[in-house]
């Protein structure tokens, strides 16, 4: 884990977890990774250090959160749509 830099987290409709997909921008927007959201809503990225966006897309909505990822740290996102 120390040499680890890791996004993780949740979406969530009215505190329910929401099926969708979560996508992970480089800091100038281009488009690095996809995943689906799992039964509970949750979503996890390995990725290098740095600015990240987080883009989740569920039926009706998106949603983007900018978060900076530390090396050896668990970066933990609650994504709210």
């Amino acid at each position: 884990m120390a040499s680890e830099t890791i996004i993780q987290g949740s979406v969530t409709r009215d505190d329910e977890p929401v099926n969708g997909y979560v996508r992970l921008l480089d800091e100038n927007g281009e488009f690095t990774a996809e995943v689906p959201t799992s039964a509970t809503g949750q979503f996890r990225f390995f990725a290098r250090p740095g600015k990240w966006t987080l883009r989740a897309l569920v039926p009706g909505a998106t949603v983007d959160r900018q978060v900076v990822g530390t090396q050896g740290e668990i970066t933990e996102v609650a994504i709210a749509v």
